[in-house]
């Protein structure tokens, strides 16, 4: 209930997939697969800030140095900088710390 009231009160629009439908998600899925088998599965953290740090550094790599096929083998930062250029799209994603 927290999660829903927070969306609401900042006008986000929260979708529930179906039940029973993985494919209605099919590119989380994917993702939450690449982090569990890279990132989690692979470290031993010993603290929070150490999780933390180790996380934050394969969030680096997967979003401003991997390629993704799916965006013609550029990183998605990238991608969005290209895609802002074309539309002329002055929307800028605030960091995520």
């Amino acid at each position: 209930r927290a999660f829903m009231a927070w969306a609401a009160a900042r006008g986000v629009r929260h979708l529930l997939n179906d039940a029973g439908c993985p494919t209605q998600n099919a590119y989380i899925e994917s993702f939450n697969g690449k982090f569990r088998d890279e990132c989690l599965n692979e470290q031993w953290f010993e603290s929070l800030p150490q999780a933390r740090q180790e996380i934050a550094r394969w969030r680096r790599d997967y979003n401003e140095v991997r390629p993704h096929s799916s965006l013609g083998r550029i990183p998605p930062a990238s991608f969005a900088a290209q895609h802002r250029q074309r539309t002329g799209d002055a929307v800028q994603q605030p960091e995520i710390k």
